[in-house]
């Protein structure tokens, strides 16, 4: 507790609250705009932080983080067009509700449930971190390297349209990052005698190209003549009606979204769509789901809230990513020389506690500046597409030449980010790519380090309890499709009979 009090000093100096509050305002812009989640607002706005002090950077990080998360869902609610895969389930209801003229009060739902979720996660944070950063430093080389197998697997499982699909993003991801020097031997490794990529290619050029560049071609190959034509929003705000229908979703979101978000892989795709159906059971108002029911808008919000806070466990206390914006970040503390894992609590604790502090300011400034300026927002959405998409290429080139200071990263963007608009042709997840960039060479290297300890021998890899137990729920995850064809099927329940009325109706 004290050290938590220590870096509310240092979050809440003048300067520190004004970095906070910059970057929730931009991210909120960023995220704000058709396409744009909040990993790649942090992967734009990467540049930005150069030259900063770590710790004013980072608590920059945390305002984009969450005014990104916040901004997707905006426009989910107003355009219908989730900014990211964990507002998918907000437009269910938020978009109805915004049509039948109630904007203003799915918005208002949405931030407060985002700073309700927001809030007990870091709670959840500050309670759990520290405890398992202490027991993780007892972690061995084959214990790391089993926990990478099972996040390398579990992603590749959980997203995009098939397993096979997500393995090939996964191996276009380590393949990448085998390019420069082998850190064990110094031998040249893909860079086809090419000097500038003796030293690998940087994480945040591959980030913002997958990301930025292979967005903006895909929306220019498929742009609709069309405009948007976004929902006008009043003042946001809620009747008591509405927050005697919100307040039970705000609290259950946290306890569904934070334990997906801290496992490896988890996200918040699946901890927000079984928000919605839990929501949607325990409502007294299952007749209006489908038309703009309130808590199916506060019960995903609040979990995906919970759910960012819980992927900041992993990352900060395991060096594992399990989302798009966590890998972001890892990619940023790296940039900075700053290693997350077991020991970071140790070595940075200064800089850790001023985060996990900044988090709280963070969601506080994200609360306070956006229910009023939502209108302002929602004007944000009625920028032309060509203009915006030219921005953000723009924005990509500036950050991908600030990382050397080199025309060769440029280039290098635009080629990945060709690769990365193929792999949304042939419906490529992008998530695996990027854990394979950041964590293929750590895997690589803790395998190395197993078999040198054993002598070569593969027993080496699992020779301790916890790497078996983690290569057992690996199997799970691969068969676990084999095995589900062997269960018995549970029989479907009767519609009620109104439900049948409906459907013949």
């Amino acid at each position: 507790m004290e050290q938590l009090l220590d870096g509310f000093a240092t979050a809440l100096t003048p300067t520190h609250l004004l970095f906070a509050a910059i970057g929730v305002l931009l991210g909120t812009a960023i995220g704000v705009l058709p396409g744009i989640g909040p990993a790649m607002a942090v992967a734009l706005l990467l540049p930005v932080t150069y030259g900063m002090e770590p710790t004013g950077a980072f608590i920059m990080f945390a305002g984009i983080y969450y005014g990104g998360m916040f901004g997707g869902s905006t426009t989910s609610i107003l355009l219908n067009t989730p900014g990211e895969s964990a507002a998918v389930v907000t437009a269910f209801e938020g978009n109805p509700m915004a049509r039948r003229g109630r904007g203003a009060q799915a918005l208002a739902a949405a931030a407060i449930g985002h700073f309700i979720g927001g809030i007990i996660g870091t709670i959840l944070i500050v309670l759990l971190a520290p405890f398992v950063a202490k027991h993780a430093v007892d972690i061995g080389a084959p214990d790391l390297f089993a926990i990478m197998v099972l996040a390398f697997i579990a992603v590749t499982s959980v997203l995009g349209a098939s397993r096979i699909r997500g393995v090939a993003s996964l191996l276009i991801g380590l393949t990448l990052g085998l390019v420069g020097l082998d850190e064990m031997t110094g031998q040249q490794r893909l860079t086809f005698g090419s000097l500038h990529l003796a030293d690998g290619i940087d994480v945040i050029v591959v980030a913002v190209a997958l990301f930025a560049v292979g967005e903006a071609l895909w929306v220019a190959a498929h742009l609709r003549r069309k405009p948007f034509t976004p929902i006008p929003v009043g003042r946001p705000w809620l009747s008591r009606g509405d927050l005697k229908r919100t307040w039970k979703p705000w609290l259950r979101g946290p306890v569904i979204g934070f334990p997906f978000g801290a496992i490896p892989a988890g996200g918040a795709e699946i901890p927000t769509f079984l928000s919605y159906v839990a929501e949607k059971r325990l409502s007294r108002h299952r007749d209006e789901f489908g038309k703009g029911a309130i808590e199916g808008v506060a019960g995903p919000e609040s979990t995906a809230s919970a759910s960012a806070a819980g992927t900041l466990v992993t990352m900060l206390t395991l060096g594992l990513p399990t989302t798009a914006v966590a890998a972001v970040m890892l990619a940023a503390f790296q940039t900075y020389g700053i290693q997350p894992g077991p020991l970071l609590f140790q070595r940075e604790a200064g800089l850790v506690w001023a985060l996990i502090a900044s988090l709280f300011i963070g969601l506080t400034l994200l609360l306070v500046l956006n229910l009023p300026l939502a209108p302002l927002w929602a004007k944000l959405l009625r920028i032309p597409r060509p203009y915006l998409y030219a921005g953000i290429l723009f924005f990509a080139s500036v950050g991908a030449y600030a990382v050397n200071a080199d025309i060769f990263d440029l280039l290098l963007m635009f080629v990945i980010g060709v690769l990365g608009f193929g792999m949304r042709r042939y419906g490529l997840p992008v998530l695996p790519a990027i854990i394979g960039v950041i964590l293929g060479p750590a895997a690589e290297q803790q395998m190395r380090r197993s078999l040198q300890l054993s002598d070569g021998s593969l027993t080496g890899l699992v020779n301790s309890p916890m790497a078996v137990i983690v290569y057992v729920v690996v199997l799970v995850i691969v068969f676990f499709p084999l095995i589900r064809k062997f269960l018995p099927k549970p029989a479907p329940p009767a519609a009620p009979a109104r439900d049948r009325e409906e459907i013949d109706a």
